[in-house]
C-alpha cells in the first residue's frame, strides 16, 4: 500500500508538471526597461516673431530672400547641400551601368506624372526654389532658394508655376509669418505627392494636418511635428525616401528605434518578432485610412472625351483605381533598393517592370518583412528601342495641351536626350512605396491570427518560408536558412 500511495502522489505531480510548465513557458514575460522616447525627442525653442523684424515690401520671392540672407547669412548655402534643393541624390555605382549614376526626381522617372524634366511649369510649385523653368536652372544662386516654402504660415503663402509665388500673393506679410516649419508646411508637397490629396503615399494625407489620435498617435495624441521625426540640422532633414535612392546611409534615415527601445514589449515572444519583422508591419495595420489612395494609373486611355473624375478617370493623365482602408504588401526590406529604373534601361514590356525593387530577402539579416504600398501603372515605352518614355505634359506644346502622344513623346524624349523611335505603346509597371505613417494606438496593433493561421495576411512561402512560421519555424540566420 505505502508504494501504491508513493505511485499515487508521483501521478499528481506528474499532472501538475504538464499542466503548469506549459502554463509557464507560455506566460507573458517582462521585457527589459522600456528605454525613455521623450529623451530623443527635440525641445523647440520659441522661434523669434519677425512681424517687426521684416518690413518689406517685396516685389519678388527673390527679394524676401535677400532679406533673410542680411541675418541668416549661411542659410540659403545650407540649403543648397540638401536634396530637398537638388532632387538628385550623390552619385551612386549600380551593376547594371558602367558609369557612375545619380537618382532623383530632377532626372529619373516614376509610374505617377512620370517625370519632371521639360515639366517644371507645374512640378516645381513643390520645389524650395524660384524659377526652376528648364536645365538652365542656376543651383548656385543664393537668391533663388525659397525661404517661405517651409517657413511661412501657409494662409499667407503658396507656390504656383515653376515654383514662383502664387499670384497676389502679400510677401512682406508671409515674411512677417516665418516660424518653425508645420505639418502645413511640409504636407503642402508630401501629403499631396502625385498630383492631389493621398495620391502617392497611403499612409500620408491632408488627414494628417490636425489628425485624431486614433489615426495617429504621434500627431494626433502627443502633437507631433513632422522634424519632432525629421530632425534637421542645418537644414539637412532626417529621412530619406528610398524610391528616390540606390542605398541610403543608416544614419541619414529616420527609425523608430530611434526614440523606443527594440525590447519594449511586456512579452518577450514579441520581442523576438523585431529580429524579423519591422516595427511598421504590426503598427501600422492598413492604409488609405481616412482618404483613398492611388493604387492603378493608366495613361493609355489619356485623351479621350469620357466622363471625368478625379477617382476614376481625367483626360489629361487617363484611367485611376483608388483603394480605402487596405492591408500593405509585405516584403523583405534592408533600406535599400536591389534596383532603380533608369532612363534609358531596357524592359521586357511582356512582364511588369518594377521600377524600385526593394532589396533583401529571408537570409538577409539586415533585412525585416516591412509594409508597402504598391502602385501598378500602365505608361508608355518605346516599342523599337524597349525603354520607357518621358513624355512632354505640362508646357503649352504638352500632352495635357495637345493630347497628343506622338508630339508629347517626341518633346520629352529631346529634352532628356534618348532616341524615339516614333513608335510607342504602354508597358505595366511597379513601384513599392514604404509604409511608416499613421500609426494608430498601440491597441490597434496586429495580434496574432492577422499574420499567422489560415486566415493570415502573410504570403509566406513569397517571403521565402516553407510555410506558417509558427508550424514550420523561422528564419535560421546562423546557418543561412
Amino acid at each position: 500500500m505505502k508504494n501504491f500511495k508513493y505511485i499515487w502522489v508521483l501521478g499528481i505531480l506528474v499532472t501538475l508538471a504538464i499542466i503548469i510548465v506549459p502554463i509557464l513557458i507560455l506566460m507573458p514575460k517582462n521585457a527589459k526597461a522600456q528605454d525613455s522616447p521623450w529623451e530623443n525627442v527635440p525641445i523647440h525653442k520659441p522661434h523669434t516673431d519677425h512681424s517687426q523684424i521684416v518690413k518689406g515690401p517685396f516685389e519678388t520671392g527673390a527679394d524676401v530672400t535677400k532679406a533673410c540672407l542680411e541675418c541668416h547669412e549661411d542659410a540659403a548655402f545650407s540649403v543648397m547641400q540638401t536634396s530637398h534643393w537638388t532632387w538628385e541624390s550623390q552619385p551612386f555605382d549600380v551593376p547594371w551601368r558602367d558609369e557612375p549614376v545619380t537618382i532623383g526626381k530632377k532626372n529619373q522617372i516614376n509610374n505617377f506624372c512620370i517625370g519632371t524634366q521639360g515639366n517644371q511649369k507645374k512640378c516645381m510649385s513643390c520645389h524650395i526654389g524660384y524659377g526652376w523653368e528648364d536645365a538652365n536652372f542656376d543651383f548656385a544662386n543664393q537668391e533663388n532658394v525659397d525661404c517661405l516654402a517651409c517657413h511661412a504660415d501657409v494662409n499667407l503663402y503658396g507656390k504656383s508655376d515653376y515654383g514662383y509665388p502664387a499670384a497676389g500673393i502679400d510677401l512682406a506679410a508671409a515674411a512677417q509669418s516665418v516660424r518653425n516649419p508645420t505639418r502645413e508646411n511640409c504636407g503642402g508637397c508630401h501629403f499631396d505627392g502625385g498630383g492631389g490629396n493621398g495620391v502617392k503615399h497611403g499612409d500620408l494625407d491632408e488627414h494628417l494636418y490636425f489628425p485624431e489620435a486614433t489615426l495617429d498617435v504621434h500627431m494626433g495624441e502627443l502633437d507631433f511635428q513632422c522634424t519632432d521625426c525629421h530632425q534637421t540640422k542645418d537644414h539637412q532633414i532626417l529621412g530619406r525616401l528610398v524610391v528616390d535612392n540606390y542605398t541610403i546611409d543608416p544614419q541619414e534615415q529616420v527609425a523608430c528605434t530611434d526614440c523606443h527601445a527594440s525590447d519594449l514589449h511586456a512579452d518577450d515572444r514579441i520581442n523576438a518578432h523585431t529580429q524579423t519583422v519591422a516595427c511598421q508591419t504590426c503598427h501600422i495595420p492598413d492604409i488609405g485610412v481616412k482618404d483613398p489612395t492611388k493604387v492603378y494609373w493608366d495613361w493609355s486611355t489619356a485623351g479621350q472625351d469620357l466622363p471625368e473624375n478625379h477617382f476614376t478617370y481625367l483626360k489629361i493623365k487617363g484611367s485611376f483605381v483608388y483603394e480605402s482602408d487596405f492591408a500593405p504588401a509585405y516584403s523583405w526590406f534592408n533600406g535599400n533598393l536591389e534596383y532603380r529604373y533608369l532612363l534609358g534601361d531596357k524592359i521586357d514590356p511582356t512582364q511588369p517592370t518594377i521600377l524600385d525593387q526593394p532589396a533583401g530577402s529571408i537570409t538577409d539579416p539586415n533585412a525585416k518583412i516591412y509594409p508597402f504600398k504598391i502602385h501598378v501603372a500602365r505608361q508608355p515605352y518605346d516599342t523599337v528601342n524597349n525603354y520607357l518614355l518621358q513624355p512632354l505634359t505640362a508646357r503649352e506644346d504638352g500632352f495635357w495641351t495637345t493630347f497628343d502622344w506622338p508630339s508629347a513623346l517626341q518633346l520629352g524624349s529631346d529634352i532628356v536626350g534618348m532616341d524615339f523611335s516614333g513608335e510607342y505603346d504602354f508597358a505595366e509597371t511597379w513601384m513599392y512605396w514604404p509604409v511608416t505613417h499613421m500609426v494608430p494606438p498601440s491597441e490597434k496593433a496586429l495580434t496574432c491570427n492577422f499574420c499567422h493561421g489560415p486566415e493570415g495576411r502573410m504570403d509566406w512561402q513569397a517571403l521565402g518560408y516553407l510555410g506558417d512560421p509558427i508550424d514550420w519555424g523561422g528564419r535560421n540566420l546562423e546557418n543561412n536558412e
